[in-house]
């Protein structure tokens, strides 16, 4: 399935999520794909997104890595369904979109936590999103820079 798509169903799944335990696991689906579609950029992406692409892998990778790892039925972790990420700058933009979601929805349930192990849990894993959001915007930052680049060359050309 392409980037955009497994996005759109994540922005969804985590909007209509219902409780604590659930909007955990969206956020988790969530930083799993932005892992994911940090490795394919690292791997195919533009050469200048590499960098950020690979910081991108590992900043989501510890956002997985601080919330405990939810029980998923076989067949649905969103990321191992990613085949294709189609226009890099479109799948971008969502990803960037899902972030602050995911990072909003951690922020509720931090503030509504009862217990410190969920408090402090939800507060990592909002650094990681926010990281992981940094690293997308500065990697659409590079795709425009390119893009005004291959633009000023046709012009000149």
């Amino acid at each position: 399935m392409d980037a955009v798509r497994l996005i759109l169903t994540s922005r969804r799944a985590l909007a209509s999520s219902d409780g604590v335990p659930q909007t955990l696991t969206e956020v988790w689906q969530a930083q799993a794909l932005a892992q994911a579609i940090g490795s394919r950029l690292a791997v195919t992406g533009p050469p200048e997104l590499r960098g950020e692409a690979l910081g991108l892998t590992e900043l989501a990778g510890r956002g997985c890595g601080v919330l405990d790892e939810p029980p998923l039925a076989a067949g649905a972790l969103r990321a191992a369904q990613l085949t294709e990420l189609g226009d890099a700058r479109h799948a971008l933009l969502c990803l960037g979109a899902l972030l602050g979601e995911a990072g909003m929805a951690l922020v509720g349930i931090a503030s509504a936590a009862d217990d410190e192990t969920t408090y402090w849990q939800c507060m990592e894993s909002i650094d990681a999103a926010d990281e992981s959001r940094d690293r997308v915007l500065e990697m659409l930052r590079k795709l425009a820079a390119r893009e005004a680049a291959g633009g000023a060359e046709r012009v000149a050309g």
